[in-house]
């Protein structure tokens, strides 16, 4: 389907009510399916369950049991993304083994064509996303016969999925707080971008709505919910050009409004052995409500490392499987199921992070040494930087007049690297803040805004300033030079 079609096709699924089939042709149109496994594996045993209850979404339920389990055990319920299924997901995500490994039960969730041409899970219709209703629905009675059926723990229910079944994840985590602990949206989408816009315009460029805005669609998900909110771990590859990384940026919004939380991150580190920037937003009580892994050099995909290591897992051997990070391990932990593993690199944060001095094009750090360890990770900005072996560092090759928070991590001998220390913020001298008042036109021809599917986007910050026309006007503020945010009424 072209994506400058106008409007959705309609199709008319087995229930006989309507479903956009637009969305989530996206997802799968312009990836090229992967090559065979070169190593063949024996596909993971996976259990179908008939008779789990009320299906409105007439979906299939699936059930990988470890041979041993404890009383009550967690269960973590799966979703694939467009064209896979749940014996494909089972046997690529590496969620089967973690399972094993850490006992808990997992359900995959598998739709069909007959619901959606592709196999999409429909996260855009009204009549699958919302509580009560369609695909949801199903979705949360497989939760509740897993409770009764094999005796799991009702207070220790999980849900994850990659594209539609990320936005799906999404999806059950706004319409049943109460039924989800915590959830993990892989590649996908915040609840409910389509209430005023196209599935497209959503997956690509994107659609920028305030925090409050985003939280306001996951309360009125469950109007009459008091509760506490699920915690959520969003992942995203950084090159994704199906589902674009603006949309972890929009789920990180969401979500952190909904637990009232800033929108910047309590700390930063990285992760696994491709340097994933982690942020991390932390409640009141010091646990992680919100967290969102940035996976570089990789595009839309369940990010997975083949191997036999304990942070290793899943298999490269079907499309939308990337080799880069064992995401299901670090959504184990996120989840609490990893039972008594301990973090990779346990050294304390450093203390004593202080600024020496700053020039025009530069920033020098300094902090006290931590014993044991062997080296130092610097972030700028919640991106690593550099890998000092001393207790200091200049950052270089700035712009002037701009501003950047800094932490510091120890490295031990293994390469773990520890807890990050609190933020440092420091400015260079020089340049001040530029502002200019013009019409999105003018701006666009300016260069200090582009423009994609008739909307402008700022440079550099790449915010939504509305159609791409002389009609619309707004301050950008030039801080630093080349970057570019919206500063209506609010400049310098």
């Amino acid at each position: 389907m072209s994506r400058t079609s106008s409007a959705p096709r309609v199709v008319r699924n087995r229930r006989g009510t309507p479903s956009r089939f637009l969305a989530v042709v996206a997802l799968v149109l312009s990836a090229v399916l992967a090559g065979p496994d070169p190593t063949a594996h024996a596909a993971v045993g996976l259990t179908r369950v008939d008779g789990f209850g009320a299906d409105p979404g007439q979906l299939t339920m699936y059930v990988h049991r470890p041979a041993s389990l404890p009383a009550k055990p967690a269960v973590v319920i799966a979703l694939h993304g467009c064209t896979q299924d749940a014996q494909g997901y089972a046997d690529h995500s590496g969620l089967p083994r973690l399972a094993d490994r850490y006992g808990f039960l997992l359900v995959l969730a598998e739709t069909t064509t007959s619901n959606n041409p592709n196999k999409c899970f429909n996260w855009f219709g009204t009549t699958d996303n919302r509580r009560g209703q369609g695909e949801a629905a199903s979705i949360r009675q497989m939760a509740a016969h897993t409770v009764s059926a094999f005796g799991a723990d009702p207070g220790r229910i999980h849900v994850t999925g990659l594209s539609a079944g990320g936005a799906m994840t999404a999806v059950m985590l706004a319409t049943y707080p109460d039924v989800f602990r915590a959830g993990a949206v892989v590649a996908g989408l915040p609840y409910d971008c389509t209430k005023d816009t196209g599935p497209y315009l959503c997956m690509n460029p994107g659609t920028d709505r305030t925090p409050a805005q985003w939280a306001q669609r996951v309360r009125d998900a469950h109007p009459s919910w008091s509760g506490p909110w699920p915690r959520v771990a969003v992942w995203h590859g950084e090159k994704d050009t199906t589902v674009v990384p603006r949309n972890a940026d929009e789920l990180r919004d969401q979500w952190t409004a909904v637990h009232g939380l800033s929108q910047t991150p309590s700390r930063t580190s990285v992760i696994g052995p491709n340097s994933t920037r982690r942020e991390e937003y932390l409640a009141a009580d010091g646990s992680v409500a919100v967290e969102v892994n940035r996976v570089p050099g990789i595009g839309h995909g369940t990010p997975v490392d083949p191997g036999s290591g304990t942070e290793q897992c899943g298999s490269t051997g079907a499309a939308y499987f990337l080799d880069s990070i064992c995401s299901s391990y670090w959504i184990s932990r996120f989840f609490g199921l990893a039972g008594s593993d301990s973090p990779p690199g346990s050294l304390p944060a450093p203390t004593g992070l202080t600024t020496t001095g700053a020039t025009d094009t530069a920033i020098g750090l300094r902090w006290n040494p931590v014993d044991g360890a062997t080296g130092y990770v610097v972030h700028r900005d919640g991106a690593p930087v550099a890998t000092p072996g001393t207790t200091s560092y200049t950052d270089t090759g700035l712009s002037p007049g701009s501003s950047h928070a800094y932490t510091v991590a120890a490295r031990d001998a293994d390469g773990g690297t520890g807890t990050p220390s609190g933020p440092v913020t420091a400015r260079t001298t020089g340049a001040t803040a530029v502002c200019r008042t013009a019409t999105n036109h003018a701006h666009v021809q300016a260069g200090r805004a582009t423009t994609s599917g008739g909307y402008t986007y700022a440079t550099g910050s790449q915010q939504n300033m509305g159609l791409y026309n002389v009609f619309v006007t707004h301050t950008l503020k030039e801080s630093p030079t080349g970057y570019f945010t919206v500063a209506d009424g609010a400049c310098p």
